[in-house]
């Protein structure tokens, strides 16, 4: 009983204490939390993430890290047989599918050091959440796999870290694997990533043999022992390794020597040189990204990770040794870098970067890293780009989908604001007259557009709420209407993004959803010049209505076979100049939907030449109603076609796969018009219909392996392919309830 009344006493507590709050955000407090929450020198904070290609096991990883740490009392398996799932995942889908969709981070503590981690997602479709979390980063680990090695996101996150100079250690995982080889990964790492690496572990056995590693820094073979391999035990070399192990480390020497003055003129005097001066000539070459240092292990079967966090610690920046700016706009000229101070102190502006949001039923969620200054609860900040002022009412630190409150926060950490109104990118300040803001993130453009409506008319108001709150969260995800076909459309980076999108509005919103292949912007046009002459005239008693129109439709050359243009070259007063506006509507109105396939029509120049009208039945409207009736008799008369729109695409993958690229643009009727190659990689421009490029985007990756990557974007109108107009014909016709011609000769045979 007594228990049940401590419950809920603390339940009564933490609902006084947090009124508002994020739905996917529960409230948990550890009662050791005053020592995670206890603000540390600059030189023993770490900011780090953890990046790798699909399934090569970072959230895995991630929760090694923080059961070994202490962060966690137990560990759960990603997709695990015991249903909770690993604690990164904190979304029900995520859980579900066993992969990371949204990063999440988290801090916790090791040898008196304390390590922010961001666990990011591996595929290609949510990488801009990769993009933001390296952007404030300091560090990262990139995780490899022992099978599968340098793959296609592992080559996309080595171009991220490369863009925001990110430094990195590597780290081989799943050496307990079928098929594990270290050795093949390293020589890809150079070749294929072209990093200076070398090991810094060496496996005791592979596959179902692994039993530890080998640190040849230390010349120590290491051992993890207990249930969970929370007891590090070093030991001797295996004897059949010793010579192995000094040959490794003879090499590791030499790498690091390559890229460190320092260690190399130590090693071109045939100096002594101990453990203490490679691991500083590893951290200083580390940090100017001149080497990678690669460790083993297997997090699944808890070897290796208590070494990865000492390597972190030993050879990753603090916030600190990172040289972070700021850009300082000046009137007339280029705006200015200025170089932020992180030194932990309170007298310095308070500068940081909004990279993440968060939206919920109860307000916005704002994920921070502060580069100068400090920050108190109380405080208030403005958003250097709308220049709006915020009072900070509460600050709290992320443990995945758990909050833990501070009181203030430091340059270097990594926190969130409650209800700030503001884009991801955005800077805060505490004074905005100095004019700094921070560069903001880099967004790829969205590669796959399809069309979307709810299922039920009823759920209107919950999809654009979903709508809403997802175009905000995530700047890869747009959403607009499309006016030509009437069609609302989204855009994303492959199709699992759009379809993780629709399952979540289902699942949080109650809105099901229908996707499907959004239609192409067609537009008819004319093959050659067509004259017209056309009476109309109707009585019926009173007024009546009489309007003719004289002229010559023309089509426009095909650089500006998009628009339309209408010239009144009429003479004298056959057809009065305040008639002539309705005559121009006429053609404008019927221009909205063709009678070949009721698409739009472009590229006509109406050439209105003489007429005729009635002093008392001529009215505007009679003209606007002529006009129309010209365009019908034009079509009854006249040759048209169909023109589609022409993408032009660019396309980059490894040299090896240039056939097979080429061999399907050609199939799906694209022209080539050029290529480059560099580094083992090319560059295809091809100009090719955006009817053929649907589905692209699965089958360049498939055929890939998962490399290749493309972007298109409109080049101009074309005419189609005969089969494409008479197919888009006949769905016309049918839809309009006329049989085609194809189908009346079907019926007769």
């Amino acid at each position: 009983m007594l228990q049940h009344i401590r419950v809920a006493k603390t339940l009564s507590k933490t609902f006084l204490q947090f009124p508002f709050g994020i739905s996917r955000h529960t409230f948990k407090f550890k009662s050791d939390f005053s020592k995670y929450a206890e603000h540390k020198p600059i030189d023993k904070i770490r900011n780090i993430g953890i990046s790798a290609h699909i399934d090569s096991g970072k959230t895995t990883l991630t929760e090694r890290i923080l059961f070994y740490t202490g962060r966690i009392e137990s560990m759960h398996e990603v997709k695990g047989k015991d249903n909770v799932g690993a604690t990164m995942d904190s979304m029900e889908l995520e859980r579900q599918r066993g992969i990371t969709i949204q990063s999440a981070a988290t801090y916790t503590i090791w040898q008196g050091h304390n390590i922010n981690i961001i666990d990011t997602p591996g595929h290609v479709d949510f990488t801009v959440e990769v993009e933001r979390a390296l952007r404030v980063l300091d560090g990262a680990i990139l995780v490899l796999c022992a099978v599968g090695g340098v793959q296609s996101q592992s080559l996309t996150v080595n171009r991220q870290m490369k863009r925001y100079n990110v430094p990195c250690v590597a780290f081989i995982n799943k050496l307990d694997r079928l098929g594990a080889d270290p050795y093949h990964v390293l020589s890809h790492l150079k070749s294929k990533m072209n990093h200076n690496a070398a090991f810094l572990h060496l496996p005791i056995g592979l596959e179902s043999a692994c039993r530890g590693v080998v640190d040849l820094i230390e010349r120590k073979a290491l051992f993890f022992d207990g249930a969970f391999g929370e007891e590090v035990r070093k030991d001797e070399i295996p004897q059949e390794m010793r010579t192995e192990c000094e040959e490794r480390r003879h090499e590791l020497v030499e790498h690091v020597s390559n890229a460190d003055e320092i260690l190399g003129e130590m090693y071109l005097e045939e100096k002594a040189i101990s453990e203490g001066d490679i691991k500083a000539a590893i951290r200083r070459s580390c940090l100017k990204r001149t080497f990678t240092p690669v460790l083993l292990g297997t997090a699944l079967k808890n070897k290796g990770v208590q070494p990865l966090l000492d390597a972190v610690i030993d050879y990753l920046p603090n916030p600190g040794e990172v040289p972070n700016y700021a850009l300082k706009e000046k009137e007339g000229c280029e705006a200015e870098k200025v170089l932020l101070d992180p030194a932990r102190t309170g007298d310095k502006n308070f500068v940081a970067l909004a990279f993440k949001l968060e939206a919920g039923r109860f307000g916005q969620l704002t994920y921070m890293r502060c580069y100068q200054g400090m920050l108190k609860k109380g405080d208030t900040i403005y958003n250097a780009r709308t220049q709006r002022k915020v009072r900070i009412a509460r600050l709290v630190r992320l443990h995945s989908n758990n909050m833990e409150d501070v009181n203030e926060v430091y340059a270097g950490d990594i926190f969130a604001l409650f209800g700030v109104d503001c884009a991801s990118g955005d800077t805060f300040v505490t004074d905005p007259k100095l004019g700094l803001s921070l560069e903001s993130i880099y967004v790829p453009e969205p590669v796959v557009s399809m069309s979307i409506n709810p299922a039920n008319n009823k759920d209107r108001d919950n999809f654009s709420k979903a709508i809403a709150r997802f175009t905000k969260e995530d700047p890869t995800f747009h959403f607009f209407f499309d006016s030509d076909n009437k069609e609302t459309i989204v855009s994303g980076m492959g199709e699992l993004h759009l379809e993780i999108y629709a399952q979540r509005m289902e699942r949080e919103y109650n809105c099901p959803v229908l996707l499907g292949k959004p239609k192409v912007a067609f537009r008819e046009t004319l093959v050659s010049p067509c004259t017209f002459d056309y009476l109309h005239k109707k009585q019926s008693g009173g007024q009546g209505q009489y309007a003719r129109v004289i002229g010559l439709l023309e089509p426009l050359p095909p650089h500006k076979n998009t628009v339309l243009e209408f010239v009144d070259e009429t003479v004298g007063t056959n057809v009065p100049k305040q008639f002539v506006p309705g005559v121009r509507r006429g053609f404008l109105t019927m221009a909205e939907k063709g009678l070949l396939c009721g698409q739009k029509l472009a590229g006509l120049k109406f050439r209105l030449q003489d007429g005729g009208h009635h002093i008392v039945d001529s009215s505007e409207l009679a003209f606007f109603l002529a006009a129309q009736g010209a365009i019908k008799d034009v079509f009854e008369r006249g040759t048209w076609q169909i023109l589609e729109p022409i993408m032009t695409v660019e396309i980059t993958a490894p040299d090896e796969f240039q056939g097979n690229i080429m061999a399907q643009l050609n199939k799906r009727h694209g022209i080539i018009t050029g290529t480059e190659g560099k580094d083992g990689w090319f560059t295809l421009y091809a100009e090719v219909p955006l009817n053929e490029m649907f589905g692209y985007a699965g089958e360049l990756r498939s055929n890939t392996q998962g490399k290749g990557e493309f972007t298109m974007e409109y080049c101009r109108y074309s005419p189609c392919l005969p089969d494409v107009q008479n197919k888009l014909i006949d769905e016309y016709e049918r839809s309009m309830g006329i049989v085609p011609e194809k189908d009346k000769k079907k019926k007769k045979n």
